[in-house]
Protein backbone atom coordinates (compact mmCIF):
# COMPACT_ATOMS: atom_id res chain seq x y z
CA UNK A 1 0.00 0.00 0.00
CA UNK A 2 1.35 3.46 -1.02
CA UNK A 3 1.12 6.34 1.18
CA UNK A 4 -0.04 9.74 -0.43
CA UNK A 5 0.32 13.15 1.37
CA UNK A 6 -2.60 14.74 2.01
CA UNK A 7 -2.95 18.02 -0.10
CA UNK A 8 -5.32 20.71 1.11
CA UNK A 9 -5.44 22.63 -1.54
CA UNK A 10 -6.73 19.96 -3.54
CA UNK A 11 -9.65 19.73 -1.24
CA UNK A 12 -10.09 23.53 -1.65
CA UNK A 13 -9.50 23.51 -5.43
CA UNK A 14 -12.52 20.40 -5.22
CA UNK A 15 -14.92 22.96 -3.13
CA UNK A 16 -14.20 25.73 -5.75
CA UNK A 17 -15.45 23.75 -8.86
CA UNK A 18 -18.43 22.49 -6.53
CA UNK A 19 -19.52 25.94 -5.50
CA UNK A 20 -18.90 27.33 -9.44
CA UNK A 21 -21.17 24.44 -10.57
CA UNK A 22 -24.13 25.35 -7.94
CA UNK A 23 -23.76 28.90 -8.95
CA UNK A 24 -23.41 28.40 -12.67
CA UNK A 25 -27.05 26.28 -12.47
CA UNK A 26 -28.88 28.57 -9.91
CA UNK A 27 -28.26 31.45 -11.70
CA UNK A 28 -29.15 31.75 -15.70
CA UNK A 29 -30.15 34.37 -17.68
CA UNK A 30 -33.74 33.31 -17.14
CA UNK A 31 -33.45 32.98 -14.19
CA UNK A 32 -31.92 36.70 -13.53
CA UNK A 33 -35.40 38.39 -14.13
CA UNK A 34 -36.76 36.50 -10.80
CA UNK A 35 -33.90 37.74 -9.29
CA UNK A 36 -34.07 41.57 -10.25
CA UNK A 37 -38.23 41.25 -9.57
CA UNK A 38 -37.22 40.74 -5.35
CA UNK A 39 -36.09 44.77 -5.72
CA UNK A 40 -39.66 45.57 -6.92
CA UNK A 41 -41.39 44.20 -3.94
CA UNK A 42 -42.49 47.77 -2.11
CA UNK A 43 -41.25 47.57 1.32
CA UNK A 44 -43.75 47.56 4.09
CA UNK A 45 -44.20 48.76 7.59
CA UNK A 46 -47.34 46.76 9.71
CA UNK A 47 -48.46 48.54 13.08
CA UNK A 48 -51.18 46.51 15.25
CA UNK A 49 -53.23 49.29 17.55
CA UNK A 50 -56.29 48.44 20.27
CA UNK A 51 -59.00 49.56 16.97
CA UNK A 52 -57.28 49.21 13.62
CA UNK A 53 -54.09 47.69 11.85
CA UNK A 54 -51.63 50.62 9.94
CA UNK A 55 -49.99 49.58 6.70
CA UNK A 56 -47.69 52.21 5.09
CA UNK A 57 -46.03 50.80 2.05
CA UNK A 58 -43.21 52.28 0.25
CA UNK A 59 -44.09 53.07 -3.59
CA UNK A 60 -42.05 55.99 -4.52
CA UNK A 61 -42.48 57.82 -8.39
CA UNK A 62 -46.14 56.11 -8.89
CA UNK A 63 -49.48 57.48 -8.96
CA UNK A 64 -52.13 56.59 -7.38
CA UNK A 65 -54.04 55.62 -10.25
CA UNK A 66 -51.04 53.38 -11.38
CA UNK A 67 -52.13 51.07 -7.75
CA UNK A 68 -54.02 48.29 -7.60
CA UNK A 69 -55.27 47.85 -3.67
CA UNK A 70 -57.75 44.57 -2.59
CA UNK A 71 -58.40 44.22 1.17
CA UNK A 72 -59.78 40.76 2.19
CA UNK A 73 -60.67 39.88 6.10
CA UNK A 74 -57.56 38.34 6.52
CA UNK A 75 -54.74 39.58 3.77
CA UNK A 76 -54.16 43.31 1.77
CA UNK A 77 -52.82 42.44 -1.93
CA UNK A 78 -51.06 45.46 -4.02
CA UNK A 79 -50.24 45.45 -7.28
CA UNK A 80 -48.73 48.03 -9.84
CA UNK A 81 -46.94 48.94 -12.52
CA UNK A 82 -44.04 51.70 -11.96
CA UNK A 83 -43.85 53.02 -16.15
CA UNK A 84 -40.19 54.13 -17.44
CA UNK A 85 -40.16 57.87 -18.95
CA UNK A 86 -38.60 57.44 -22.25
CA UNK A 87 -36.46 60.06 -23.49
CA UNK A 88 -34.52 60.44 -26.96
CA UNK A 89 -31.40 62.72 -26.74
CA UNK A 90 -29.15 62.86 -29.53
CA UNK A 91 -25.44 61.44 -28.87
CA UNK A 92 -26.83 61.17 -24.93
CA UNK A 93 -26.64 58.34 -23.26
CA UNK A 94 -28.50 57.25 -19.79
CA UNK A 95 -27.40 55.14 -16.86
CA UNK A 96 -30.32 54.44 -14.55
CA UNK A 97 -30.66 52.51 -11.17
CA UNK A 98 -34.29 52.91 -11.28
CA UNK A 99 -36.49 50.10 -11.10
CA UNK A 100 -39.52 50.07 -13.73
CA UNK A 101 -42.26 47.30 -14.37
CA UNK A 102 -44.51 45.29 -12.25
CA UNK A 103 -44.91 44.50 -9.00
CA UNK A 104 -47.66 42.58 -6.76
CA UNK A 105 -47.27 41.74 -3.15
CA UNK A 106 -49.70 39.99 -0.60
CA UNK A 107 -49.58 41.08 3.34
CA UNK A 108 -50.86 38.18 5.46
CA UNK A 109 -52.66 40.36 8.59
CA UNK A 110 -52.35 38.52 11.88
CA UNK A 111 -56.02 39.65 12.62
CA UNK A 112 -59.22 39.68 10.64
CA UNK A 113 -59.94 43.48 9.84
CA UNK A 114 -62.96 45.48 8.19
CA UNK A 115 -62.51 45.08 4.78
CA UNK A 116 -65.53 47.36 3.75
CA UNK A 117 -64.13 50.50 6.09
CA UNK A 118 -60.74 50.48 4.67
CA UNK A 119 -59.68 54.42 4.62
CA UNK A 120 -56.04 55.05 2.65
CA UNK A 121 -53.74 57.88 1.55
CA UNK A 122 -50.73 57.83 -1.00
CA UNK A 123 -48.72 61.36 -0.09
CA UNK A 124 -45.08 61.67 -0.63
CA UNK A 125 -44.07 57.81 -2.40
CA UNK A 126 -46.04 56.43 0.59
CA UNK A 127 -49.23 54.20 0.70
CA UNK A 128 -51.11 54.90 3.70
CA UNK A 129 -53.85 52.16 4.90
CA UNK A 130 -55.79 52.03 8.23
CA UNK A 131 -57.87 48.70 8.38
CA UNK A 132 -60.27 49.00 11.31
CA UNK A 133 -60.29 45.31 13.14
CA UNK A 134 -63.07 43.30 12.98
CA UNK A 135 -65.65 43.62 15.46
CA UNK A 136 -65.40 39.92 16.64
CA UNK A 137 -61.23 40.56 16.65
CA UNK A 138 -61.97 43.72 19.18
CA UNK A 139 -63.91 42.03 21.72
CA UNK A 140 -62.06 38.70 21.47
CA UNK A 141 -61.52 37.48 25.30
CA UNK A 142 -59.15 34.87 25.97
CA UNK A 143 -60.40 33.22 29.79
CA UNK A 144 -57.56 31.38 31.54
CA UNK A 145 -58.60 29.09 33.98
CA UNK A 146 -55.33 28.59 36.69
CA UNK A 147 -57.47 26.07 38.51
CA UNK A 148 -57.89 23.32 35.41
CA UNK A 149 -54.34 24.28 34.28
CA UNK A 150 -52.64 23.62 38.03
CA UNK A 151 -54.57 20.52 38.33
CA UNK A 152 -53.25 19.08 34.70
CA UNK A 153 -49.61 20.25 35.86
CA UNK A 154 -49.31 18.24 38.84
Amino acid sequence: MALTRYNAWQEMNSLQRQLNRLFDDAITPESWSDFNNLSRVPAAELTEKEDALHLKLEVPGMEAKDLDIQVMADRVAISGERKSETKSEENGKTRSEFRYGKFSRVIPLPVKVQNTNVTAEYKDGILNLTLPKSEAEKNKVVKIDLGEAKNQTA
